[in-house]
């Protein structure tokens, strides 16, 4: 996933992951994590996210299935952990939770990249 950095932006690492909208469809895509930003790369079943997203921080490029979250715009980032299934849930400002699942693996890289800065 290339995606381009803004003025001193750094990328600290990407995964592919699941991402769990409210509503209960699930997105597989690739999320890159900077030391500014989060920007989720959605592969499958994206035509809804642009409405899923109409009102919340959360940025969709027109140009391509990018979606983008300021780490200025998160209020608290939390790890879900069961057998089957590794989350992190970020609150941004306003209240919405973005979910984002690693399945079984280890989703502590992800969570500890998202909360540097």
């Amino acid at each position: 996933m290339k995606i381009d950095l803004q003025p001193s932006e750094e990328m600290i690492d990407t995964w592919t992951l699941i991402f769990l909208p409210t509503g209960g469809a699930k997105y597989n895509g690739k999320l890159a994590v900077t030391n500014k930003r989060l920007v989720y790369d959605a592969q499958f079943n994206v035509s809804t996210l642009a409405d899923i997203y109409a009102n919340s921080n959360m940025i969709k490029k027109p140009e391509s299935n990018l979606l983008e979250i300021s780490k200025s715009d998160i209020t608290n980032v939390e790890v879900e952990k069961s057998f089957f299934a590794k989350k992190v849930i970020i609150t941004v400002k306003g209240g919405n939770k973005f979910v984002f699942s690693y399945g079984m693996m280890n989703i502590d890289p992800v969570a500890d990249a998202i909360r540097k800065n």
